[in-house]
């Protein structure tokens, strides 16, 4: 099986249907670990993500910067699908689902044993169960689960399934079995694990039929479908049993079953109430991670940023605290349509000088001894010589067209100047790229100047056309986005100096800040 890479496109129609833009729909098949060249600078890669059948992962890098966009995964192998499985990668981002952000499961075993258990005393009671449940993922894990039971205990209750996607779907399983769990690939000459011996198509005439059954129903929130349609005939029956085995959206029936006590009554709409009175089994048979597996993930993976998504926002921040507190990483949770700034990596090609590849060459020996465990047994043999060569060598970087390091020794015959900037915003509405705001900026430098000019009276103060100068060596100018890179629009003003002159830079932008 392959994971499918879409882009998608359309055509733009004018009145007379004459094509103005063609947008070709493009599909590519991804293999797990495959890498893609997208175009020059973007490179995917696509890794098992456990979840439902055909679930990934994505690795992205463009230039420099990588990231990891995990969809839904799951962490812990079941017993149709293996754990999620990634490489070790260097990543400046990971945008991981946090479903399940401050839960914690128990062991699979306990709640494998629990859902069995409750089954079977329903139905040996004479009641039916309906298991409501997503056809993709949940239906086929707890049918094997089920299979197995009713073979081990010879059991001769109907389990049934209903028709349509969940059909389809346990084709898929039966075909591609290189993406399940590696208990079920062990076994597959013997036996295909999805060939289910005590499960059956079900029928609607069968909703109100005497004696016990169990029932999979799509959806799995009973959010409505067919779910909703048995769920009202089976639940004022105190014999029958429904059990939610996954998470259930607020405002959904199975939401409302999790935190009602039966008996209840749950109100469809103006005219619908359904009366009910059966029993509420509440398992996590989810295939979402839980928080050990996304702390787990992010730990494994230590990117320098993580972003929260698909969750609930209390627990969001709940999780966002941990990971910041315990990993030390950036976190985020934005909203929707909220835009977020990482910053990236990026890695500059730099020459060297063959005098600093040459000062890298050098030996840098140090000696050292350790304590032995003969020395702890007191025998008379001498402590064991450690040699360590950490060659390391100061350089200095010198910034350009061409950036160049060279070494300590070389930097007297190299013409070059460093300098500092200081920025702040200033609380004026101009705008310095229009003719009037030329004419106020030039107000506010020439104000500044005579400021300056009475407070270091013991400088020499000087107005140039674009900026003030104090001394020889510092500069206050109005400055842009593009030369120092702030991001709100209000006007900033710059002070710019070398590192000699840093005493008096701090007096300069205290006396501008001040006024």
């Amino acid at each position: 099986m392959k994971v499918f890479s879409l882009l998608i496109g359309y055509w733009k129609l004018d009145f007379y249907g004459v094509c103005h833009e063609f947008f070709v729909l493009a599909v590519t098949a991804v293999d797990l670990k495959q890498t893609i060249q997208v175009d020059k600078e973007l490179q995917i890669r696509a890794y098992y993500a456990g979840h439902v059948l055909g679930a990934a992962m994505f690795y992205a890098k463009v230039g420099d910067s990588a990231i990891v966009y995990t969809g839904d995964y799951n962490m812990t192998p079941d017993k149709h699908l293996g754990a999620a499985q990634i490489d070790k990668l260097q990543l400046d981002l990971v945008i991981t689902e946090s479903t399940y952000a401050t839960t914690y499961r128990d062991s699979k075993y306990v709640r494998e044993r629990e859902f069995l258990k409750a089954v079977h005393k329903c139905v040996a009671s004479g009641g039916k169960v309906l298991i409501p449940t997503f056809a993709l993922g949940r239906a086929q894990e707890l049918c094997m689960l089920l299979d197995d039971y009713w073979e081990r205990m010879n059991l001769t209750v109907p389990i049934y399934f209903s028709a349509g996607l969940t059909l389809q779907a346990n084709i898929y399983y039966k075909v591609l079995i290189n993406w399940t769990s590696q208990k079920v690939k062990d076994a597959y000459a013997v036996r295909n694990a999805f060939e289910f011996k005590n499960v059956r198509s079900f029928d609607r005439s069968l909703i109100n039929a005497a004696g016990p059954c169990v029932l999979f129903a799509t959806p799995g929130m009973i959010s409505g479908g067919f779910s909703l349609e048995v769920f009202k005939q089976w639940a004022p029956y105190e014999h029958n049993l429904v059990t939610l085995p996954g998470y259930c959206v607020a405002g959904t029936i199975g939401h409302k079953l999790m935190s009602a006590k039966t008996p209840t009554k749950i109100r469809l709409d103006d005219d619908v109430q359904i009366d009910v009175r059966c029993q509420i089994h509440q398992l996590s048979f989810s295939p979402h991670t839980d928080a050990k597996g996304i702390m787990d993930l992010i730990t494994f993976l230590s990117p320098k940023h993580v972003i929260l998504v698909h969750g609930e926002k209390p627990k969001m921040a709940a999780l966002k605290e941990k990971i910041e507190s315990e990993l030390g990483m950036q976190c985020y949770y934005p909203a929707n349509n909220e835009a977020l700034s990482i910053p990236s990596t990026l890695h500059i090609k730099v020459n060297a000088s063959d005098a600093f590849l040459q000062s890298c060459s050098y030996p840098n020996i140090k000696f050292s001894t350790t304590t032995s465990d003969a020395a702890d047994n007191m025998e008379p043999h001498p402590p064991p010589l450690q040699i360590c060569d950490d060659r390391l060598s100061d350089g200095m970087l010198l910034s350009g067209e061409a950036p160049k390091v060279i070494s300590q020794s070389e930097k007297e015959n190299e013409n070059h100047l460093v300098k500092f900037a200081y920025c702040w915003p200033i609380d004026i509405n101009i705008n310095i790229n229009t003719k009037e705001g030329e004419r106020e900026s030039s107000l506010l430098l020439h104000t500044i100047y005579e400021k300056l000019g009475r407070e270091l009276s013991e400088c020499e103060v000087s107005e140039c056309q674009e900026h003030v100068q104090i001394g020889s060596v510092v500069t206050v100018s109005f400055c842009s986005k593009v030369e120092c890179g702030f991001t709100d629009d209000d006007p900033h003003l710059c002070c710019l100096w070398p590192i000699a002159a840093e005493d008096l830079a701090r007096r300069v932008i205290s006396v501008v800040k001040n006024m």
